[in-house]
C-alpha cells in the first residue's frame, strides 16, 4: 500500500496537492487560489485519505499535502507522508524555491529537504542527512510544484509534453499527454473533466489526472494503472477556497454597503 500511496504523492499531491487556478476569472489571470482539498484513496481493499492545502502571499505560495491510512489500513501501519513546497507563481511560470518531505509511513522512513537556484538550475539539499547536488540543463520541479506547473499550463492553454522532476535522489523525465474529456461523478459532485496522463521514462506505471475547469483544473480523480490494470484510485470528497484577509475585508465592506 505504501508504495502506491507514494506514487499518488508523486503524480498528484497534495495532488499533491494540486493548485486551483482562478476558477471564475479571466483565463489570463495567473494568480493561484488558496484552498483546501480532501481525497478518499482506495488501493485494492485498503483505504487512505489525502489532504492538500495551498496558501499564498503575493506571488509566493506554500503547498502542503498529507497522506494517511484509514480504516483497516491504519491498523496495519501508522504514520503519514507529508510534503510541502514553497514556490513563486510568475505569469504562469511556477518556480520552486524550497521543498521538504517527511515520510514516516514507509518501511524505510525518509526525510528530504531541497533548495532550488533558479539562475543556475542547480538543486542542493539533504536526504536523511546526506548532502546532494543536482546540476540541470533547465528548470527542475519537485514532486509538488510540478503539478502546479501542469495545472497552470493547462489553464492557460499551453501544451507542454515533458517535465523534469526531482524524485528522491534522481531527476526523471515525465511525459504528459491529454486523453480527452468525460463526465465524472465524485463525492464532491458531477463534472466534465479533462484527462491528463503521466508516465516517467522507463516506468511501467501510468497515472491519469481528471481535471476540472470550474475548480481551476484541480483533479477530481487520480488513477494509477500498472500493466493495464487499475491499482489505485483517489476521488475528491471536499474542496474549499481559502479567503485571504484582503478579500475578506472587501466582502465585509460590500456587505456593509448593502446593509
Amino acid at each position: 500500500m505504501v508504495n502506491h500511496i507514494r506514487t499518488i504523492v508523486l503524480l498528484c499531491a497534495a495532488v499533491t496537492v494540486l493548485s486551483a487556478g482562478t476558477a471564475y476569472s479571466d483565463p489570463a489571470e495567473t494568480r493561484l487560489v488558496p484552498h483546501v482539498a480532501e481525497y478518499k484513496v482506495k488501493i485494492s481493499v485498503l483505504s487512505g485519505s489525502m489532504r492538500t492545502e495551498v496558501s499564498g502571499v503575493g506571488d509566493t505560495f506554500m503547498a502542503r499535502s498529507e497522506i494517511s491510512p484509514t480504516g483497516f489500513a491504519s491498523i496495519l501501519k501508522n504514520g503519514s507522508i507529508v510534503e510541502q513546497s514553497e514556490f513563486a507563481a510568475v505569469h504562469g511560470d511556477i518556480r520552486p524555491r524550497h521543498y521538504e518531505s517527511d515520510d514516516t509511513l514507509s518501511k524505510d522512513e525518509t526525510r528530504m529537504v531541497f533548495d532550488f537556484d533558479r539562475d543556475s538550475y542547480a538543486v542542493t539539499g539533504k536526504i536523511n542527512g546526506d548532502d546532494f547536488v543536482f546540476p540541470a540543463d533547465g528548470p527542475v520541479h519537485d514532486r509538488v510544484s510540478i503539478q502546479y506547473q501542469l495545472m497552470e499550463n493547462l489553464r492557460n492553454g499551453q501544451q507542454v509534453t515533458e517535465y523534469a522532476l526531482l524524485d528522491g535522489d534522481e531527476v526523471k523525465q515525465i511525459s504528459v499527454s491529454n486523453i480527452g474529456e468525460k463526465r465524472i461523478k465524485v463525492p464532491f459532485g458531477r463534472f466534465d473533466a479533462i484527462g491528463i496522463r503521466h508516465q516517467a521514462d522507463n516506468s511501467s506505471r501510468v497515472s491519469t489526472l481528471w481535471c476540472v475547469k470550474e475548480l481551476g483544473y484541480l483533479p477530481i480523480v487520480i488513477e494509477q494503472h500498472k500493466d493495464g490494470k487499475l491499482r489505485v484510485r483517489a476521488v475528491l470528497t471536499s474542496y474549499s477556497p481559502l479567503v485571504d484577509e484582503a478579500s475578506e475585508n472587501t466582502l465585509r465592506k460590500a456587505a456593509n454597503q448593502l446593509n
